[in-house]
């Protein structure tokens, strides 16, 4: 048990027998009445956000996250199969929980894996990661000033935007949160 004073962002909640992750916080201290929480919730088994209120000082029951360095081994057809870095253990992954992320996962890629009671609850990404354009368009010479972009596919399928002097073959740092962005070039 915790109180709404100890909550932070990533903190797991047991609210009613559902797991909510706390992405954002704020304490009110209005001029007139008790002070109160204002929190955005993200249910995670589900994904769906809810804003929530809760009075200052209130308990609220924490849930026990284990969040593991766990490594992408393969996706066996039905399953992705992760293995623990430190054990050496493996687990397979349903599709649904790992979800966009597979679009940004190569084999030995690095992922952490949060899990509650022996259940994968889900899967962080790093913040960014670097992969290959397999295809995308040649761009026209003298149109790379505009800050236009054109569509590009990933060594892993997935189709991102980029920039318009991005070419076949280069290595690129692409964002994965927020679905996936362009960031930059990588060199050598």
């Amino acid at each position: 048990m915790a109180t709404t004073n100890d909550l932070k962002n990533g903190l797991v909640l047991n609210l009613e027998g559902q797991l909510w992750q706390v992405v954002e916080f704020q304490h009110v201290k209005p001029g007139k009445g008790p002070a109160f929480v204002r929190t955005k919730l993200k249910n995670v088994e589900s994904g769906k956000n809810v804003d929530k209120t809760f009075n200052a000082g209130t308990k609220v029951e924490t849930a026990t996250v284990d969040k593991r360095t766990m490594q992408y081994l393969y996706n066996d057809g039905s399953n992705y199969v992760f293995m623990d870095v430190q054990t050496y253990d493996q687990i397979e992954v349903a599709p649904e929980l790992v979800g966009d992320a597979a679009n940004f996962m190569l084999e030995n890629t690095e992922v952490i894996i949060a899990t509650n009671e022996g259940r994968v609850l889900f899967i962080e990404l790093p913040a960014s990661v670097e992969l290959t354009i397999t295809y995308t368009e040649p761009g026209v010479m003298g149109d790379s000033a505009t800050g236009r972009t054109k569509p590009a596919t990933l060594e892993t399928g997935a189709e991102i935007q980029v920039p318009l002097f991005i070419e076949n073959g280069e290595k690129i740092k692409v964002d994965t949160r927020e679905g996936g962005s362009y960031l930059s070039r990588v060199k050598g």
